[in-house]
């Protein structure tokens, strides 16, 4: 491992595959099937955070009561829908590209995503990249997701490094305040839908188009050979 570099611990859906708007569809869907009317922008601005998360901000901007069944019954239905999205799913730009540099330049990587593995599978699959031998950590692994810091703390044990060594690249608001929680530093990448803005008060030190962009960048955020 290079000397002073850092760990790289990336978010999944948004950073590495551009699969945020097939999860807006699907989440559409299950919850289209439940009765409950969320439009489509609103569901947008939750992706990335816990489904606990998700669940609390749909109570408070439906006013139904959800119970435990309906909410697993939602989780369930979003995996489905989300999987026969799965062949249209692809890596955004630079990413296999980004991941194939910093393995060559001895950079630990590693991913932390919010999904469970029914549906981070999906997404796994169409980066290429093999489970076992690179860490992902899933949210079936930790107690809380993001905005808690859990997954980027996880991700960065199974490296053997310290989240205050750590650069954390995502795409949400979520991933950015999870940054802060556990001392990293942020990286933001607009290919998940959010603006520079919103990512730089987020926490993010540095914001980015996609991860091509980062990769051209990718000295300004510690990654040297």
């Amino acid at each position: 491992m290079t000397r002073f570099a850092p760990a790289f611990l990336f978010d999944l859906d948004g950073t590495l595959v551009d699969s945020v708007y097939q999860h807006v569809l699907a989440w559409k869907e299950a919850l289209d099937s439940e009765s409950i009317d969320l439009s489509v922008w609103r569901i947008h601005r939750k992706i990335g955070m816990s489904g606990g998360l998700f669940t609390n901000q749909l109570l408070r901007e439906t006013g139904l009561e959800i119970s435990a069944e309906r909410v697993e019954r939602l989780r369930r239905r979003h995996a489905e829908a989300y999987r026969r999205y799965g062949p249209h799913i692809r890596p955004l730009p630079g990413a296999r590209e980004l991941l194939s540099w910093l393995s060559d330049a001895d950079i630990p990587w590693a991913i932390a995503t919010s999904g469970r593995m029914e549906t981070a599978a999906v997404n796994i699959e169409a980066l290429g990249v093999d489970p076992d031998r690179t860490p992902v950590v899933t949210r079936d692994q930790v107690k809380y997701a993001k905005p808690d810091p859990d997954l980027f703390v996880a991700a960065a044990e199974r490296l053997g490094a310290s989240t205050d060594r750590a650069v954390v690249v995502g795409d949400s608001i979520w991933d950015m305040l999870a940054a802060v929680r556990c001392r990293a530093l942020g990286v933001g990448l607009m290919s998940g839908g959010y603006g520079s803005d919103e990512l730089r008060q987020a926490g993010a030190i540095r914001v980015y188009e996609d991860p091509a962009d980062l990769l051209s960048h990718i000295d300004e955020v510690g990654g040297r050979r």
